[in-house]
């Protein structure tokens, strides 16, 4: 069997690197576009060779599409005529707008997959080891897939480490706003308020744990963020609203010197990792 991976930044290259370590396929083959973006996936060895589009789609059972949702959707027409027995998997972090742009012609074969996983980093450099181990994915609305690709989706990810769960598209983009895409737009607000604030030296010299954790994922891809923000803009904004209600809360209390309450509102806070 035969993987092809188009997008070999932290997603792509880590997961050929899994595939690579489990020997889950005879070769990993990638699709890649600018020079300088194929000069270091070689230089890295990500893949066994780089191949055009339409002789990657020839030569794979799989491909798998690790690239930002915009580009994924930019890609459904050149996909179209692959072979009805050769499986499709996205790992974008929205997915109800990938479902609705599938092509029916490759709806059965197209396995909408996130896995949940990552760093701040992008680009080939980014690739590590161990990125997938461990972690869950969150596959969606398999009841259009046919069971080859279902199953194979399915072993892959199981091969590699991963937990796998089981939501409807929309319900996934609810739950991965407030677990992914508010904490980035936080971070970016937090790094954006100190920037604007405090001059770098002091930032240097007085920047303990607590802010460089809150701030670190704040160095993400504003490429890959604005469209994330963009395609789950609903649910963002919904999530925004309940958290500056959080916020004004805290306020009153610090204002009104209503400490109480704002150590029970701590500690109820303190439950969130007995979950976790």
């Amino acid at each position: 069997m035969n993987i092809g991976i188009i997008g070999l930044g932290l997603m792509g290259g880590s997961f050929s690197k899994a595939l690579k370590k489990y020997s889950i396929c005879d070769k990993v083959y990638g699709y890649a576009r600018t020079p300088k973006t194929i000069e270091k996936i070689l230089e890295l060895d990500l893949v066994d060779r780089l191949l055009p589009l339409d002789e990657l789609k020839k030569e794979c059972d799989i491909i798998v599409l690790a690239i930002p949702v915009d580009s994924i959707i930019g890609l459904m027409d050149d996909l179209k005529d692959v072979d009805d027995n050769t499986t499709i998997i996205d790992m974008g972090s929205t997915k109800e707008i990938i479902v609705k742009n599938i092509p029916q012609e490759i709806r059965k074969n197209f396995v909408a997959a996130h896995p949940m996983t990552g760093t701040e980093k992008f680009g080939p450099e980014a690739a590590i080891d161990y990125l997938y181990e461990g972690k869950a994915v969150v596959l969606c609305d398999l009841e259009e897939n046919d069971e080859l690709h279902k199953q194979r989706a399915i072993d892959i990810f199981q091969q590699i480490g991963m937990r796998i769960i089981y939501m409807n598209s929309k319900d996934h983009d609810i739950h991965a706003c407030y677990m992914s895409h508010l904490p980035h737009a936080i971070s970016y607000s937090l790094a954006n308020t100190v920037m604007n604030h405090e001059d770098p030296r002091s930032i240097i010299a007085l920047a303990a744990g607590g802010f460089k954790d809150m701030s670190r994922i704040a160095k993400s891809s504003p490429d890959m963020w604005t469209d994330i923000f963009r395609q789950n803009r609903n649910n963002l904004l919904k999530s925004i609203d309940l958290f500056e209600e959080n916020m004004k809360d805290v306020r009153q209390m610090i204002e009104k010197e209503d400490y109480k309450s704002l150590k029970e509102w701590m500690k109820k806070a303190n439950t969130l990792h007995e979950i976790l």
